[in-house]
C-alpha cells in the first residue's frame, strides 16, 4: 500500500460554491485513523520538513521579483478557529469531518479542503482548488505545478507516518 496516492478531484458538498470558477484541482490521499481532523491539518500544514522551509524562502525572493506579497496578512492570527491561521493558510471554514483553508492573492485565490471519511484506507483526501485572477496567477500556477505535486505529496505523507509513529 502506497503512504500517499493520487485520486480523482474530491469536492465536497460543503465546498461546491468556494470559488466562482476552478481552474486547476488535484487530491491526495492517506490514510490515518490516530488522529482528529484538526491534529491531521497540522501534520500537514504546520510540522514542513527543513527542505520545505528552504524551498518557501526561495519562491518567495522569487515571486518578489514579478510583484506577488508574500507577507503575512494583516488580519493574522494563529489558532485553529474560523478566520485563525494555520502556517499562512486562512481557515474558513471548520465541519465535522472537513477543513477548508485557503487565500485570496491578487494573482489568484486557493483553497485547500481536508477532508475524513471512514474508509479503511485512504480515509484523509486533500483537494487543493485553484482560481487565477489575471494572467500572473496563470502563470504562477505553470511554474509550480511540478513542485506543487512534490511538495503536497511530502506534506500529506506526514498525516501518515504521525499513525504509524503513535
Amino acid at each position: 500500500m502506497k503512504k500517499v496516492i493520487e485520486e480523482a478531484p474530491y469536492i465536497s458538498g460543503n465546498s461546491n460554491s468556494l470559488l466562482k470558477r476552478v481552474d486547476f484541482v488535484d487530491t491526495f490521499s492517506t490514510t490515518n485513523h490516530f488522529h482528529t481532523l484538526e491534529e491531521i491539518t497540522n501534520l500537514i500544514f504546520n510540522k514542513s520538513p527543513k527542505w520545505l522551509d528552504v524551498l518557501f524562502k526561495i519562491r518567495n525572493t522569487l515571486v518578489k521579483l514579478i510583484g506577488i506579497e508574500t507577507k503575512l496578512p494583516d488580519d493574522y492570527r494563529e489558532g485553529f478557529e474560523v478566520g485563525a491561521y494555520v502556517k499562512f493558510f486562512k481557515i474558513y471554514q471548520i465541519y465535522e469531518n472537513e477543513i477548508i483553508l485557503g487565500l485570496n492573492d491578487t494573482h489568484l485565490n486557493f483553497r485547500a479542503l481536508i477532508f475524513r471519511d471512514t474508509a479503511e484506507y485512504y480515509n484523509i483526501k486533500v483537494t487543493t482548488i485553484v482560481e487565477y485572477n489575471n494572467t500572473k496567477g496563470k502563470i504562477y500556477m505553470t511554474l509550480i505545478k511540478p513542485f506543487h505535486r512534490w511538495v503536497i505529496k511530502a506534506m500529506i505523507k506526514k498525516a501518515w507516518t504521525a499513525q504509524i509513529t503513535n
